[in-house]
C-alpha cells in the first residue's frame, strides 16, 4: 500500500472499511505472515487507542498488545528487524505507533498530583483527572554530525554498542541550547576537537525509545582527538578507501556517511 498520508488526531466520521493497526508492545509490533504484514482489520473503538491518520485511504491506528493478551497466528517483531521487510511508509508509521503506545503506558498519572490520566479528546495529549495538568508526547532531541578534516572522516566507535561499528558523534541537545550550540559541544567533549562551519544535513525520527536525530556536517577546526572514555571506545580520522564498519541504512548516521562519499 503506497501512497501521501495525512496525518490527524481524530478519527474521521465517516471510517474506511478496514484499517491498518499497528499493535505494539514496546519496541516489539504485531505482524502476520513471514512478510511480516500489518493486519487490516475493523478499525478499533476503545479509547486508548491511537488515531495516526490516513495512509493512501485507509485509517490507521496505533494500540497496545497487552502482556497476556493472546496474538496466534501473528509475532511480535522488534522495529529494527522489520526495516527494508516492511515498506518504508508502514514502517515509519510503525515507529509513530511504538512511540505513541510507550508515552501512554508511562504518563497513565499526572506527574504533579498523580491522579490518572485519559485521552484529551481532539489533542494528542493527556489530561489529568483531579488538575488538569496535560500531557503530550516525549520527544528527546538529539544531534548528529558528521564532521571533516579534508577527504578523512570523524568516526567513533560507543562503548554502549555491541557490534564493532563506527558512526558519527551524538549528543542530546541540553535545555537551553541551540541546536548548533549542542553539536560543538557534543564534539568537544566526545573527542576534544573544535569544529567550525556547522551546517543543517536533515533530521530523523529514531524510535529507540523516542528521539528527534537532527543531522549536521561540520569541519575540524583545530586540536587532537581525546576520547571521552565513558562514551567512547575508540576514535579516529578515516579516509574514504579504508572505512571501518558502519551503521545499517536505516540510520541518518549512515545517510551523513554516504553523503560524504559521493
Amino acid at each position: 500500500m503506497t501512497g501521501a498520508f495525512v496525518p490527524g488526531v481524530s478519527p474521521p466520521t465517516v471510517a474506511s472499511p478496514r484499517a491498518l493497526v499497528f499493535r505494539c508492545r514496546g519496541s516489539e509490533v504485531l505482524v502476520a505472515g513471514t512478510g511480516a504484514e500489518i493486519p487490516l482489520e475493523p478499525a478499533p473503538s476503545d479509547p486508548e487507542t491511537h488515531y495516526l491518520g490516513a495512509l493512501a485511504g485507509v485509517d490507521c491506528f496505533a494500540a497496545a498488545v497487552g502482556d497476556g493478551e493472546a496474538v496466534d497466528g501473528l509475532e511480535l517483531r522488534h522495529l529494527r528487524s522489520l526495516y527494508g521487510v516492511l515498506s518504508d511508509e508502514h514502517w515509519a508509521l510503525a515507529g509513530r505507533a511504538v512511540q505513541l503506545v510507550e508515552w501512554e503506558r508511562t504518563h497513565r498519572f499526572c506527574g504533579v498530583c498523580g491522579a490518572p490520566t485519559e485521552p484529551c479528546p481532539g489533542e494528542r495529549a493527556r489530561r489529568c483527572s483531579a488538575c488538569d495538568h496535560l500531557a503530550f508526547p516525549r520527544l528527546s532531541p538529539a544531534v548528529i554530525m558528521l564532521v571533516r578534516r579534508g577527504r578523512e572522516l570523524l568516526l567513533a566507535r560507543g562503548r554502549r554498542v555491541t557490534e564493532p561499528i563506527y558512526s558519527c558523534v551524538a549528543g542530546f541537545v541540553d535545555p537551553g541550547e541551540s541546536l548548533e550550540e549542542a553539536v560543538v559541544r557534543e564534539v568537544r567533549e566526545e573527542v576534544g576537537i573544535e569544529i567550525a562551519d556547522v551546517r543543517y544535513f536533515g533530521s530523523q525520527s529514531w524510535p529507540f525509545p523516542h528521539s528527534l536525530m537532527i543531522g549536521f556536517t561540520a569541519s575540524w577546526a583545530g586540536g587532537e582527538i581525546t576520547i571521552e572514555e565513558e562514551e567512547l571506545v575508540d576514535a579516529g580520522w578515516f579516509p574514504p578507501e579504508a572505512l571501518p564498519e558502519l551503521p545499517a541504512p536505516l540510520s541518518i548516521a549512515r545517510r551523513l556517511i554516504d553523503s560524504a562519499l559521493t
